[in-house]
């Protein structure tokens, strides 16, 4: 989802989300080879990125390639650094994990949500209803950003309880961990590649044309494609087969369907609760403290990662690649992963 250095709400403070992966061309593509040789190639790399810091160089200010008439990069253009380079830029105290402050913000974060509801349930008044969803549904969007930390392995040094905590942030607003965390893999390993990204990359003419009606609106019409990350866990993104929730799905090699039918026990399990405090509480309590903050998350988390794939009209363009794993000098991963739009303020 995010990509460069963000400062996340974590123990490992800025968080290199550019992960590595394999290169890519851009000619006419055979994706099947090329997803799966990179799942297993890339894994390994992107799990363990953030423990080897590396000391700065003496220069990094090499100059981009730039394109003669706009004088801006070219970036059609593998561009001038490479993973290690950005590795040193970044300072050491920058790759240490704290676990207690890792713990402490979710801790706080769970907090938030469980006082919000406490009061919003309190109170019920119409008027307060609507700023509870805004408010935790933002706060089920920070439970979201825990947990996609945890899938990074930046959460804490053990794996262990990464993807404990993972698996319960993550179903706790209704999102398979291990389902989610190995397709978000996929994506940085191939960010930019039209046929081998995994999410938010555009479609082809003929695959456009080859889709449902429904789905056509569902996924590519504003305002409603801002509400379409359950269905992508279901059904993944147009011209992909299978689901998040599915062991045998080709997202994921063998070794890997044990870990999805956990993550599923644990949602099955998030399911039971939510169905205990609706027969407790009573569907409209229900509708108000979860369904809708559930959606404010979903338009929050569609939002923003729309925001991080695509530019305004008026300004940059973000290159999207297309083509065969290639050796260099052809496109690089780290030109796929700056495909993107990081947004700050001052």
């Amino acid at each position: 989802m995010c990509t460069g250095l963000v400062p996340l709400q974590t123990g490992l403070r800025p968080s290199l989300c550019t992960l590595p992966g394999p290169r890519v061309g851009r000619q006419q593509l055979t994706a099947s080879a090329v997803h799966r040789r990179g799942q297993r190639a890339g894994s390994s790399i992107i799990s363990n990125i953030a423990t080897a810091p590396l000391p700065p160089p003496a220069d990094l200010r090499r100059p981009a390639r730039q394109q003669p008439e706009t004088d801006k990069p070219d970036l059609s253009q593998a561009p001038p650094f490479t993973l290690t380079d950005l590795k040193r830029a970044i300072p050491q105290h920058c790759w240490e994990k704290n676990t207690f402050k890792s713990v402490s913000y979710l801790v706080k974060d769970v907090a938030i949500v469980a006082g919000l509801a406490v009061a919003a349930y309190a109170a019920n008044t119409w008027w307060a209803w609507p700023l509870y969803w805004l408010a935790q549904g933002t706060m089920f969007w920070a439970l979201f950003v825990v947990g996609h930390d945890c899938g990074h392995q930046s959460f804490s040094n053990s794996r262990k309880l990464n993807d404990f905590v993972g698996n319960i942030t993550h179903s706790s607003i209704l999102v398979p961990y291990h389902g989610w965390r190995v397709s978000h893999r996929t994506h940085h390993q191939h960010h930019g590649h039209v046929e081998n990204d995994e999410s938010w990359h555009p479609v082809s003419k003929k695959l456009y044309e080859s889709m449902d009606p429904m789905a056509r609106i569902g996924r590519l019409t504003f305002p409603i494609s801002m509400l379409a990350f359950p269905f992508y866990l279901r059904s993944r993104s147009p011209g992909k087969t299978g689901s998040h929730y599915d062991p045998t799905c080709d997202l994921f090699v063998p070794a890997e369907a044990p870990l999805v039918e956990t993550s599923n026990r644990f949602m099955l399990g998030m399911v039971a609760l939510l169905a205990g405090f609706t027969v407790a509480l009573g569907p409209l309590a229900m509708f108000n403290l979860y369904f809708m903050p559930y959606w404010i998350n979903v338009m929050w988390l569609d939002a923003v990662t729309y925001l991080h794939h695509h530019g305004p009209e008026d300004e940059e363009k973000i290159p999207w690649y297309r083509g065969e794993v290639a050796p260099p000098p052809s496109v690089s991963l780290q030109a796929g992963a700056c495909a993107c739009v990081e947004h700050t303020s001052e």
